[in-house]
């Protein structure tokens, strides 16, 4: 029997994670917004509580909580500000590649430091030249004797500046287009090098910047899982995150209704407060039902994944539609504002240049299309779908 309702455990840690968001980030959030400053004290009280590293096994001293869980959690603090959201889930997404595939050592020494301390990982796939054409990456990785020696730039790294360690995409074979990459994990001490701090339109709270390794060596065994097969990795490590940020649309978009809800309740104009207005009636009404269906898929990607099951085409549907979801209702939510909509002393112009970013990163808004697209011309051949590992 489908069941959608969430046991106790969940309920309550929705509700920590909501009073987490309302109490130490709501306040602050339009504050680190402007000035667009790193929210470090906030990412030491979340580590504190448990609310970053949730799907660190708990051997290794994570607290091992179900993708379920990690998208209740990310909807709650996205509700509060979806840029330092991104700030303190950007682990999951360095670590879901080294959970994948790495090596049992390797899990121990990097999975184990993020448990031991509020330290940060970044991810770091994407190339100036090459974004969603992933296999016309530049950076390269050749084996050197006992080594591997990296050399490239990435770019639009999220936590770059601050990271320990980076989970690098390089090119191991170049004739090979996305069967030549590979996977390996580079310490930040190996001689990593931040070349730029972004400065972006929304999501100011999170760090966002371009890295470049130089002749960088790492051990041969900081090489995860096999060589050449780093975009298989990648792509399964993405299956498992979208989830993560369809939730965070959720939460931006849900900030937006009611903000639009609350306005429209005090606005008074033509005698009587716009929320008696049918066409802001009308607006409230479609902002309502995109939060709950795109919740809906949100919870549906995130429980295939629980249950051992591949969830490619489901978080694709999630992922597009929550970022759409949360791009289209924060739109609708400064039109329910009007000309303060526009105005920087109305909280709500936030929530629509934060939106913008979820159509973008993890993989655009068209890419998702293109994999839902694949997906079911495949289901149409009937192809069985591979089980969900990399």
């Amino acid at each position: 029997m489908v069941d959608f309702t969430l046991s106790d455990e969940q309920q309550s840690m929705r509700e920590m994670a909501h009073e987490f968001a309302r109490k130490e980030i709501r306040p602050v959030a339009w504050d680190y917004d402007r000035d667009g400053t790193w929210p470090r004290e906030i990412l030491d009280k979340a580590w504190e509580l448990g609310l970053m590293n949730v799907h660190l096994p708990e051997r290794f001293g994570g607290p091992g909580l179900s993708y379920l869980d990690g998208c209740l959690i990310e909807e709650e603090i996205a509700w509060g500000c979806s840029g330092i959201g991104t700030s303190l889930a950007c682990n999951g997404l360095a670590t879901a590649p080294i959970a994948l595939a790495a090596s049992e050592s390797l899990q121990r020494e990097y999975l184990g430091r993020l448990t031991e301390a509020p330290l940060l990982a970044s991810f770091c796939l994407t190339e100036p030249d090459a974004g969603s054409d992933v296999a016309a990456m530049k950076t390269t990785a050749v084996r050197r004797g006992d080594r591997w020696v990296i050399n490239g730039s990435k770019c639009f790294i999220t936590n770059g500046v601050y990271a320990d360690w980076y989970t690098v995409y390089a090119k191991t074979d170049r004739e090979a287009g996305h069967r030549g990459i590979s996977c390996f994990i580079v310490p930040r001490d190996a001689g990593v090098v931040v070349d730029k701090h972004e400065d972006k339109m929304g999501q100011r709270a999170s760090n966002t910047a371009a890295i470049s390794l130089h002749d960088v060596e790492i051990p041969l065994d900081h090489l995860v899982g096999e060589e050449n097969a780093g975009f298989k990795i990648a792509m399964a490590a993405l299956d498992r995150t979208r989830p993560g940020v369809a939730a965070m649309g959720v939460g931006v978009a849900r900030a937006a209704m009611e903000m639009a809800i609350d306005y429209a309740r005090q606005r008074v104009q033509f005698g009587v407060p716009i929320a008696m207005h049918e066409a802001i009636q009308f607006i409230i009404a479609d902002m309502a039902t995109k939060v709950h269906l795109a919740r809906l898929a949100t919870h549906n990607a995130a429980v295939l994944l629980d249950q051992g099951r591949r969830n490619t085409l489901e978080s694709s549907h999630a992922k597009r539609f929550a970022a759409d979801t949360a791009m289209e209702v924060t739109t609708d939510a400064v039109q329910v504002y009007g000309g303060y909509g526009f105005i920087k002393d109305y909280k709500v112009e936030k929530l629509m240049r934060d939106a913008k970013i979820l159509q973008l990163y993890e993989g655009t808004a068209q890419i998702q299309r293109l994999v839902i697209a694949r997906e079911m011309l495949l289901a149409d051949r009937g192809e069985v779908r591979e089980p969900a590992t990399a």
